[in-house]
C-alpha cells in the first residue's frame, strides 16, 4: 500500500470509528433534534482530542499526517481496543509509544470445565506473573487451598516463598524456587513496566534474601516441562512430570498439569489422594 492509499485508508478508518460511536459514548450532551451524520461529528472528536476541528478535518481527508501524540489522543478518543490501536498507527507509520491495556485474565467457562473433568490429574492455570487463575480439587489437595488464599495474593511464585509449607511439600525447594525466579525474570522482560509484577519483585525482595539474591542473578527460563518431586503429608512421595499448555484464546493462559506413568506409586497415590479429597470420585 502507497504513502497516500495509506492515509485515505486512515482517514476512512477514522470515519468509520466515530461513525460507530454516540455523543453518550463520549460523555457528551445528547442535544436536541436529529443529526446529521451517524456517530460523532468532527468537531466533537477534534474538541475531545484537544486539536481544532480543520486539523483534525485535514487529517481525516488524507492531507495531513498526524503526529504520533494526536494519534494517541485520537485512539482514545474514539475508544479504539488494541488491534485497532495498531492499525492506526501502522496506517500513519507511526510507532505507538504506549504500552497495550492489559485488561483482567479469566478463566473460560470450557477451560475451567476441563480442568474440573481432570478429576485424577493436579492441573492449574497460570496467567501474567505467574498468577494461579483457576485449579481444579486435586490441585487444591496436593499443592494447596488456593481458595483460602485472597485473590490479590495467589500467586504461584509468591505462595512459594511465603507459605511455610511450600518449603518441606517440594523436596528440592531451593532448585523448584530459583527457577520460579528465572520464570518471572522472562515475564519481566516482556512487560517491565508492570506495575504488578514490580509490585511482586519489590515485596519478596525485602521479605526474602535468597529471592533478592536469585532475581539480582538475572538467569531466566521458560515455562515448558520438567519434573517435580514432592513430600505429601497424605500422599507421600510424589514424583511427578509437569506439562505446560497454552490457552489459544489467550496465550498469557497456560494450563499446567502434573502426571505420572499408569502402573508407578505415583499414579496410585494421585488416586489415592483424589479419592480423599473427593469421594465421589472412588465411586466412579
Amino acid at each position: 500500500m502507497t504513502r497516500d492509499a495509506k492515509q485515505n485508508e486512515l482517514g476512512t478508518f477514522l470515519k468509520a470509528r466515530r461513525a460507530e460511536l454516540t455523543p453518550r459514548d463520549a460523555d457528551l450532551p445528547e442535544g436536541g433534534g436529529p443529526r446529521r451524520v451517524a456517530g460523532l461529528r468532527r468537531e466533537e472528536v477534534a474538541q475531545l482530542a484537544s486539536i481544532s476541528t480543520d486539523y483534525y478535518t485535514r487529517i481525516e481527508q488524507g492531507r495531513i499526517r498526524a503526529s504520533a501524540p494526536v494519534l494517541s489522543s485520537l485512539a482514545e478518543v474514539l475508544k479504539l481496543d488494541d488491534d485497532q490501536r495498531r492499525y492506526l498507527f501502522s496506517l500513519a507509520e507511526k510507532t505507538s509509544t504506549r504500552a497495550p491495556r492489559r485488561t483482567v485474565q479469566k478463566v473460560k467457562p470450557p477451560l475451567q470445565r476441563l480442568l474440573d473433568d481432570l478429576a485424577a490429574t493436579p492441573a492449574i492455570v497460570m496467567g501474567r506473573r505467574m498468577d494461579v487463575l483457576a485449579w481444579n480439587q486435586l490441585a487444591a489437595a496436593m499443592i494447596t487451598d488456593f481458595g483460602r488464599v485472597p485473590a490479590k495474593h495467589r500467586n504461584y511464585l509468591r505462595i512459594l516463598f511465603t507459605d511455610p509449607a511450600m518449603r518441606t511439600l517440594y523436596q528440592d525447594w531451593e532448585s523448584v524456587a530459583r527457577t520460579a525466579v528465572a520464570q518471572l525474570r522472562m515475564e519481566a522482560a516482556k512487560y517491565p513496566d508492570d506495575p504488578r509484577l514490580m509490585a511482586l519483585v519489590g515485596e519478596l525482595s525485602v521479605q526474602d534474601g535468597q529471592f533478592a539474591r536469585w532475581w539480582a542473578a538475572r538467569n531466566v527460563a521458560s515455562l515448558s516441562t520438567g519434573t517435580k518431586t514432592l513430600v505429601h503429608p497424605i500422599a507421600g512421595k510424589l514424583v511427578l512430570d509437569w506439562d505446560t499448555l497454552a490457552e489459544t484464546s489467550d496465550a498469557e493462559q497456560q494450563l499446567v498439569v502434573w502426571t505420572a506413568a499408569e502402573d508407578s506409586p505415583t499414579r496410585k497415590a494421585l488416586l489415592s489422594l483424589a479419592s480423599w479429597s473427593d469421594p465421589s470420585i472412588a465411586r466412579r
